[in-house]
């Protein structure tokens, strides 16, 4: 009989938050379960290590289940790397990351640690997968995303994630039968228009709070943003390769 996979778990909000102890739930019905996740949320963290300071990984037991624990004081993508460096014994056959309390579509993939823990995973040569709910609440409803992480996470196994390209798949915020299906998309061209709330504290001491709206004026239907908006997942599949290849060719003419 072919062993279970072995699964490294993590996530960018904290190893207590609902949308990871959902996670871990769903991934003990799949595989071996390891899991590696920050002692404090991480959320926008992106993909900062930690290289000034020490890091500490305490082994606890958060929930009932057979999965193994460790919470880690350092960012989600410091817990792959301790995880994969450190901890386990052989490499994970998947990471999955999340779920994430809030979305992750379009321009938010740049500032994940979500994201970006899953992102190192696949660096590191693993499959991995970021899920993410459009609900930023900490008692967000996780319940009608357990059928689709399970059957997503099953068909990554069973078919394999193409070499060097990292899924991020983002939930709608509906009940389970309003969910219309899956579509494969492509990142929507989308920003935040920042502000910044300037305020004096009670000792006369300036400071900054960060807001903004997000803006997307891509019309295009075969958007992460379209789909979301229409009741459907979107799956997408990135890369940590940043080269802009289309534009190698036009460089080429420039006179150095």
């Amino acid at each position: 009989m072919k062993s279970k996979p072995l699964i490294l778990v993590t996530n960018d909000d904290g190893i207590t938050a609902p949308g990871l102890r959902t996670l871990i739930e769903i991934m003990n019905e799949i595989g071996e379960v390891f899991v590696v996740a920050p002692d404090s949320p991480q959320s926008a963290m992106g993909h900062a290590i930690t290289i000034n300071s020490t890091l500490h990984c305490q082994k606890i037991k958060v929930a009932e289940g057979p999965q193994v624990e460790y919470s880690c004081s350092g960012t989600p993508a410091d817990c792959v790397k301790l995880a994969v460096n450190e901890l386990l014994d052989r490499k994970p056959d998947l990471c999955v990351s999340g779920i994430n309390h809030g979305s992750n579509s379009s321009i938010n993939v740049i500032y994940s640690g979500t994201m970006s823990a899953a992102m190192e995973a696949g660096i590191e040569g693993i499959p991995a997968i970021g899920f993410s709910l459009l609900d930023f609440q900490w008692n967000a409803d996780f319940e009608p995303l357990r059928n689709f992480v399970r059957q997503i996470t099953l068909e990554a196994l069973r078919n394999g994630i193409p070499k060097d390209v990292v899924l991020n798949i983002n939930f709608p915020k509906l009940k389970e039968e309003e969910i219309k299906g899956i579509k494969i998309c492509r990142q929507a061209r989308a920003n935040w228009v920042e502000k910044f709330d300037k305020r004096t504290n009670p000792m006369g001491r300036e400071y900054y709070w960060l807001t903004g709206t997000f803006v997307n004026e891509d019309k295009g239907e075969d958007t992460d943003e379209w789909a979301l908006s229409q009741g459907y997942i979107s799956i997408v599949p990135t890369q940590f390769d940043l080269t802009a290849h289309h534009s190698i060719q036009q460089l080429n003419t420039w006179n150095f």
